[in-house]
């Protein structure tokens, strides 16, 4: 049972967990999870990492099938620009491996943005803690537990 799992029951937070074998040749985490757990896309949302000029870490939640605006998250943040975080920060940080960055149960209470699109929605997918795994809930709940701020974080297309 992952950090992320045992948060949500120790909240007594409504969730569902969704378990798939990953495969270890795919490019896209998020995409896997639609394809095999049979998913919508607008539904499934990524953990990515970014550093600020200051090294901050910032988390953003974003849908699978969009890209993180950088200068969006800066200006949600704060700061005058962020980058993507390097792998081994973003690991060490959160305690989980790329590709299975949940938002909940990190090693470190990280300032968290969740994209707007989210709000819209009854449940969002995020990554439970390994890959392969991922939990339904709410995106207020998982606002609440992440104590994330919604904005605009989705790069337009």
């Amino acid at each position: 049972m992952t950090p992320a799992i045992k948060l949500l029951q120790r909240e007594r937070v409504a969730h569902t967990v969704h378990s798939y074998v990953h495969d270890t040749h795919a490019d896209s985490f998020g995409n896997e999870a639609v394809e095999k757990l049979g998913l919508d896309a607008t539904q499934v949302f990524k953990t990515l990492l970014a550093s600020t000029e200051t090294h901050e870490l910032l988390v953003a939640i974003v849908p699978v099938a969009g890209q993180l605006d950088l200068k969006a998250l800066a200006h949600a943040a704060g700061c005058r620009k962020c980058e993507m975080a390097a792998v081994d920060a973003a690991q060490r940080a959160t305690g989980y491996l790329v590709g299975g960055i949940s938002p909940l149960g990190q090693k470190k209470r990280l300032r968290t943005f969740i994209d707007a699109s989210a709000q819209a929605l009854a449940t969002i997918h995020v990554s439970a803690g390994r890959r392969g795994l991922e939990v339904a809930l709410s995106p207020r709940d998982l606002a609440t537990l992440c104590d994330a701020h919604f904005t605009v974080l989705e790069r337009p297309r």
